[in-house]
């Protein structure tokens, strides 16, 4: 196995940081076209991208349990980004930790009920919007009216939209995405190399088997904490 690093200097809202990129292995080209062509992998984050106790705070805790960041570059300021597999509440603040480093304010969608907990104050500082999942309320044309009212909006979607075994995904991030015309960020987390981050950015082309071919191929070796629960990658 051959392994490649490079320097990469990026800003971060303000602040110059260095990211580090290890390629785990030489990519080798489809030799049928109708296989999707491979993400190149993300570099990774070897120090905090912002100034701050927070993110440093957040290195220190990723250092702590073991565990790095990755962050494709350059990060769209508008965008809907799926976080899979997401099987354990280990995810949320492993994400958030990734977040705080990263120094990038992205939002994510929770259930309502959770904002009329004593967490609200705390959910709704990490970036957290109230959603009603039961259907039938316009969530996507709400979401997509955000997305288009803001200059700066990265959106987080776990597309089971829960952490028990699902048959499949949900379609409301490809739709709002669409419907924003905006990129899709593929968030990841893998138990099994200690990694979370952002692999990846794709433009979807409304060619559905198309575009989930490719999420799935990108999905393909990242483990969850309870791969029991981690249902297939196609949408109802």
């Amino acid at each position: 196995m051959s392994v490649h690093s490079a320097q990469f200097t990026v800003r971060g809202h303000g602040a110059f940081a260095r990211l580090r990129l290890c390629r785990r292995g030489r990519q080798k080209p489809a030799a049928d076209p109708l296989v999707p062509s491979p993400i190149p992998p993300a570099p990774y984050v070897d120090a905090p991208l912002v100034p701050g106790f927070r993110a440093r705070f957040a290195g220190w805790v990723m250092r702590l349990v073991g565990w790095r960041v990755v962050l494709a570059q350059p990060v769209p300021l508008r965008c809907v980004v799926v976080f899979y597999p997401h099987t354990s509440n280990w995810d949320f603040p492993l994400g958030l930790m990734a977040t705080w480093l990263v120094g990038i304010p992205f939002r994510f969608i929770a259930k309502d009920s959770l904002f009329a907990t004593p967490l609200a104050p705390w959910l709704r500082r990490w970036g957290g919007i109230p959603v009603d999942r039961s259907g039938g309320t316009g969530v996507i044309a709400r979401l997509a009216a955000e997305l288009a009212q803001h200059d700066d909006f990265r959106l987080v979607v776990a597309p089971e939209g829960t952490r028990s075994l699902t048959p499949r995904w949900k379609s409301g991030f490809y739709h709002l995405a669409r419907a924003a015309n905006v990129p899709l960020g593929l968030a990841f987390i893998d138990y099994r190399r200690r990694e979370t981050g952002v692999g990846g950015y794709l433009d979807l082309t409304g060619d559905l088997a198309a575009d989930m071919a490719r999420i799935a191929a990108f999905y393909a070796d990242k483990t969850a904490r309870r791969p029991e629960y981690v249902g297939p990658i196609r949408l109802d």
